[in-house]
């Protein structure tokens, strides 16, 4: 039988969602549960798609092949008796046996949260303290720039191997919640660090070191070495993903 998993994660102490040696990742503690459950045969679990180090996800979905007959309910609770407390499994379904949770995905959302107000240690690890004020304004502007189908070889990490960087975003916002800026994109898909890569550009687009225009002209070079630092992975969500 074929389960979607959908879970959510901390991601503070893990080395990302991708199962690596020798390292603490979230898939390596699903697999572990799931293996248990499973009457110990491995068990593999597919996502929609991996965070990186320290990258939180409000809701993540996987899915997993098991061979023991067991119902919805369960099978999270068996999960959630197997998995660490910074994991937790929100629901099971059983789905056909040809449903893929990465292959299915119509649409991703990302979160990134700033503090812009005083330094908040209970909170460094969930929102990034840059602890300044930013031009909100033109952050906003600079932001639609973003909004369409474009190739964002600019804005992704090790961008020499990717033959494709051509992704469509459907939405991308900003709003201040008190000392909290909120960023907010929904798209198509993303490649590695290109959430994070934007939000940097953003950042410098706050502290008005560039403008819109500079935006737009960097996203048209496709070159990755003219977007800046990459934001911390700690204010980064993944917040909903569509199927």
């Amino acid at each position: 039988m074929r389960f979607l998993i959908k879970f959510s994660y901390d991601g503070t102490n893990y080395n990302g969602y991708q199962k690596q040696p020798h390292k603490e990742t979230i898939e390596e503690k699903l697999e572990i549960a799931l293996t248990k459950i499973n009457n110990n045969k491995k068990t593999s679990v597919c996502a929609s798609g991996r965070t990186d180090k320290g990258v939180h996800a409000l809701t993540q979905y996987a899915h997993a092949d098991l061979d023991v007959n067991i119902t919805e309910n369960k099978l999270k609770r068996a999960m959630n008796s197997n998995l660490p407390e910074d994991i937790h499994v929100i629901e099971t379904k059983q789905v056909d046996d040809n449903f893929h949770a990465r292959y299915n995905v119509k649409q991703k959302e990302y979160q990134y949260l700033i503090n812009v107000g005083e330094y908040n240690p209970i909170d460094r690890n969930y929102i990034f303290q840059y602890n300044h004020e930013l031009n909100i304004e033109a952050m906003k502007q600079a932001i639609d720039v973003f909004e369409g189908t474009h190739d964002f070889r600019a804005f992704v990490t090790q961008n020499k191997e990717k033959g494709n960087c051509v992704r469509s975003i459907t939405n991308a916002e900003i709003e201040r919640q008190g000392d909290i800026i909120v960023i907010n994109f929904r798209g198509d898909g993303f490649l590695r660090y290109q959430v994070r890569n934007m939000v940097g550009i953003l950042i410098r687009v706050g502290e008005n070191k560039l403008t819109r225009k500079d935006v737009e002209q960097i996203l048209d070079s496709c070159d990755r070495t003219k977007s800046g630092k990459t934001a911390p992975a700690c204010g980064l969500y993944l917040t909903r993903v569509f199927y």
